[in-house]
């Protein structure tokens, strides 16, 4: 007789090679990173292209485009208002909590650039990756492991933070950036899903690719809109846009309901 399945739509049990495979999908990155020599912070990563002043407000459109991100955390959180308690619920909050405190911290760190205050932009960051990733692996491989794993999980991403501020190694804090990525490339692989609307993760997932080559080509996209706007203020913007597709996500599905097997 088959084994029952959960609300994620996988088999609670008889899949074990799944789960190792999701586990070397996760872990295998941090081996490879661990492996590297240590991750420096480019010494040329604060000068970013824009950096017109306006009202008053330094670097002012990287600061302005930070809002988004409060935004779309506040309307996550007011979607998990509405959602019934559950496995996932704590790690929800956790990741829009996270996204809304970007907000402020990116636009801290946008005020005056440094060191310093990138770690109060970072600090937030961490919170929504790890709330993010814990939330799809509950949704997708056991409903259980939300309970168990968030606390360790957010723990670990501060940790991974503080630790490349204070030895300018941003191994671990690479690694915990990438945990989102890595957790949906597990889930469409390896998992079928439990819930309608998923498409609207791989919505977000480019909005979040298109983000880090905007931030990677900063200069060039000023270049290219002969100064209008920068690249990273079209990260802030993209990456918002990626959030708002995770809240539509969670307010139009529904459960995928297993058929008993006879």
């Amino acid at each position: 007789m088959r084994a029952p399945r959960d609300l994620s739509g996988n088999w609670a049990s008889g899949t074990p090679w799944r789960h190792g495979l999701a586990l070397l999908v996760v872990f295998a990155p941090l081996a490879l990173l661990l492996s590297m020599p240590p991750i420096v912070l480019d010494p040329v990563y604060h000068g970013y292209a824009d950096r017109r002043e306006f009202v008053g407000i330094p670097n002012f459109l990287d600061v302005i485009s930070s809002v988004p991100y409060l935004l779309a955390g506040v309307a996550g959180l007011h979607t998990c208002r509405r959602m019934e308690p559950g496995s996932t619920w704590p790690a929800w909050i956790v990741f829009f909590g996270g996204v809304a405190l970007v907000g402020a911290g990116s636009a801290y760190y946008h005020w005056n650039p440094s060191n310093d205050t990138l770690l109060w932009d970072r600090l937030p960051m961490t919170l929504g990756f790890t709330g993010l990733f814990v939330a799809i692996l509950t949704d997708y491989m056991n409903q259980r492991l939300g309970a168990r794993l968030l606390v360790p999980a957010v723990l670990l991403g501060l940790a991974s933070a503080i630790y490349g501020h204070w030895y300018d190694d941003l191994r671990l804090y690479a690694w915990v950036q990438s945990l989102p990525l890595l957790a949906i490339f597990a889930a469409f692989l390896l998992y079928r899903p439990g819930y309608t609307h998923r498409g609207h993760l791989l919505l977000a997932l480019a909005c979040y690719v298109l983000a880090k080559l905007a931030e990677l080509y900063d200069h060039q996209v000023f270049a290219f809109t002969a100064g209008i706007v920068g690249g990273h203020t079209l990260k802030h913007v993209l990456a918002a846009l990626g959030i708002c597709a995770i809240v539509v996500m969670l307010k139009r599905r529904t459960p995928i309901r297993a058929e008993t097997p006879r």
